[in-house]
């Protein structure tokens, strides 16, 4: 029985609230009122911290895989890896920072082209969106403990890199490893690293910032990346390895065709029960909502490939066993229901229509963040309701 969430339309309009929601946020962010935009407005072809996208291609990679495995967030073949998309389930910070990052990419360099769907792909097959080892994000999107690969010295099929950034981001002087949920090998962090949401600081366990980082490594040079050529190039670039861009591509094109699911911050992969709805007897599905435990492992296990990668700095000594994630608690009708912060106010467009749409569209992601399922089949389940008091308070 399938577990996906929406149906192919219904997804493509779930979209719309967190697309509106990034862009809303990203134009608070660069300090542009929606309300000022015009034709003849020039293209704002910089960063938010003020950097800019490089016109020459990178070639340096942004990650490595080691012999017998893909990357760390992979584990068991790739076609059962692609055929979880829909189940696996995108943190709402990730996919808030994905969508996002297109937007400031696409602004930046009008002429990549670049995807959400794509950068997700590729944290998807990195760290399983910030989750990786019993990592989660917490409500600023920072991986928590912290994402840092095995050493890359030269051992388990890895490629050798010494030191590059003196311990800095990796905490490891002697050898560099690669760091956060988009697994940034530091040399190449410190040439494409941004300050994403403006707080100072240009932090590769910052989801905000490791996806836009990702989108500048991808947009680097003149490629299209509408076209497959362009797609295939840019991701070998970030991992030479053709069955990295096969994974990659394949992931990417589940997003595309509407395959996820925004899951709350702070759960890990192994730890959220992903709704569903039973079959009757005639074919049809019950008002009931039923939970089904949702237990995929993220840790690296091909061929040499290490068990698993440190998830605290290397230079600190483990202190205990991590324990089992906590099985969250229900809301009315079983929907599980984490607490979580409000969001950032949106910004004003003086426009009464649209702020009202904003309005509507704040509640619905403010109440998937607190951990609601919608149920598409009624319209006064618990997660109609938190839409509902968000709206009429």
């Amino acid at each position: 029985m399938s577990t996906a969430r929406f149906g192919r339309g219904q997804k493509a309009m779930a979209l719309v609230p967190l697309a509106l929601l990034s862009a809303a946020w990203t134009a608070s962010l660069a300090g542009v009122g929606v309300s000022t935009a015009s034709a003849d407005t020039t293209p704002n072809t910089t960063l938010p911290d003020g950097t800019s996208v490089p016109t020459q291609a990178i070639k340096a990679p942004a990650s490595v895989s080691a012999a017998g495995g893909v990357a760390p967030g992979v584990h068991g073949s790739t076609e059962q890896v692609v055929s979880n998309v829909s189940t696996s389930g995108i943190p709402a910070a990730a996919l808030a920072a994905y969508q996002r990052a297109e937007t400031v990419i696409n602004s930046a360099d009008q002429g990549c082209h670049l995807s959400w769907q794509l950068i997700a792909a590729i944290g998807r097959v990195e760290s399983d969106h910030g989750r990786t080892n019993g990592n989660s994000l917490d409500s600023k999107g920072v991986a928590q403990p912290g994402i840092y690969g095995i050493a890359l010295d030269g051992s388990h099929g890895t490629t050798r890199i010494s030191d590059t950034d003196a311990g800095q981001y990796d905490a490891d002087a002697k050898f560099d490893r690669a760091i956060g949920p988009m697994q940034f090998i530091p040399s190449t962090w410190s040439v494409v690293g941004v300050d994403a949401d403006g707080d100072g600081q240009r932090n590769p366990q910052d989801i905000d910032d490791a996806a836009l980082a990702t989108a500048v490594y991808l947009c680097s040079g003149s490629d299209d990346l509408s076209t497959s050529a362009g797609q295939e190039g840019a991701v070998f670039r970030y991992n030479h390895s053709q069955s990295y861009v096969d994974l990659v591509l394949s992931i990417m094109n589940a997003y595309l065709e509407g395959e996820f699911t925004s899951v709350p911050n702070g759960t890990t992969s192994a730890g959220y029960a992903v709704p569903a709805l039973p079959v009757t007897d005639n074919g049809g599905t019950k008002n009931h909502h039923h939970q089904q435990p949702h237990h995929q492992q993220t840790d690296n296990g091909g061929g040499d490939q290490p068990t698993e990668q440190p998830t605290s700095p290397p230079t600190q000594e483990p202190t205990e066993e991590p324990t089992a994630p906590h099985t969250p608690g229900t809301g009315g009708g079983g929907l599980p229901h984490l607490p979580s912060p409000s969001l950032p106010p949106l910004p004003s467009t003086s426009v009464a229509p649209v702020d009202q749409i904003l309005t509507h569209v704040q509640a619905v992601a403010q109440c998937t963040l607190e951990g609601y399922v919608d149920n598409i089949l009624k319209d006064d389940d618990p997660f109609d309701e938190c839409v509902y008091d968000y709206t009429h308070n």
